[in-house]
């Protein structure tokens, strides 16, 4: 099994199983801020959904489109990385269960980011499609805290 400890997007993805470059490729598109290969990355039906700390479940494409576009247009400066990770995979999806850290900035507000993540690809012509994504945060007064600067916003 190829094996990497954190994945932001900026790993060589030369020896890695394809599992692996579908989240090296999630993680690039997000923190680079690239709406077009973020929508690669996902699948573009109405089975797409995404759980996240800001609550709410959004539920296919265009709707996870336009949380993407309100992060990466926004005034808010937002980085994550992937680690104590592991992959589940059979022929048809993986499932990536791990963590994610790193910060969301905004004017002079800077929040340290710590969200428990999962993500459920499927194979689709051959290719992974990011399927669903939850994440949650643990800590109540930074899930608190992550919610009020970013919903007054």
């Amino acid at each position: 099994m190829n094996e990497i400890r954190v994945i932001n997007g900026s790993e060589n993805s030369a020896s890695l199983s394809d599992a692996y470059k579908a989240l090296i490729d999630f993680y690039y598109a997000f923190n680079n801020q690239n709406l077009e290969l973020m929508e690669n990355n996902w699948l573009q039906t109405e089975e797409a959904s995404m759980s996240n700390p800001l609550g709410g479940i959004k539920r296919n494409w265009a709707e996870l489109r336009n949380v993407y576009d309100r992060i990466f247009n926004g005034p808010a400066e937002v980085f994550v990385e992937f680690y104590d990770s592991t992959i589940h995979e059979s022929d048809n999806m993986f499932l990536a269960v791990g963590h994610e850290r790193g910060y969301f900035r905004n004017d002079d507000t800077e929040i340290k980011l710590a969200i428990r993540t999962s993500r459920i690809y499927t194979k689709i012509n051959n290719k992974w499609k990011q399927i669903h994504h939850h994440g949650s945060i643990d800590q109540a007064d930074l899930l608190e805290k992550y919610q009020t600067t970013v919903l007054q916003k």
